[in-house]
């Protein structure tokens, strides 16, 4: 999972769509009035990142509402943290 994470994430546009997504729940015409692309290429941006995890999604009649999905984001970022507390190779020959 941490794989298609870090995949989803190496796209700006993606990771716009995520800062949006900090302040509050949007709807895909939500978020496509913040870019200039087609609705298709949102789409997949959206899919991309629901495929990895990051974002849930839930219908409320006709919309569909995108959020955050912390506990991914979350596990994103313990393995950040735990890669950060490992010794450098320049503390380990000394």
């Amino acid at each position: 999972m941490v794989n298609e994470a870090f995949k989803a994430l190496s796209d700006p546009t993606r990771r716009r769509i995520l800062h949006l997504l900090r302040k509050r729940d949007l709807t895909a015409g939500e978020i496509a009035e913040h870019f200039s692309m087609t609705k298709p290429s949102l789409s997949h941006h959206l899919n991309t990142l629901k495929q990895a995890n990051l974002v849930l999604r839930e219908r409320q009649g006709q919309h569909i509402l995108y959020s955050l999905n912390t506990t991914v984001l979350q596990e994103v970022m313990g393995w950040f943290l735990d890669l950060a507390e490992r010794p450098s190779r320049k503390g380990r020959e000394k």
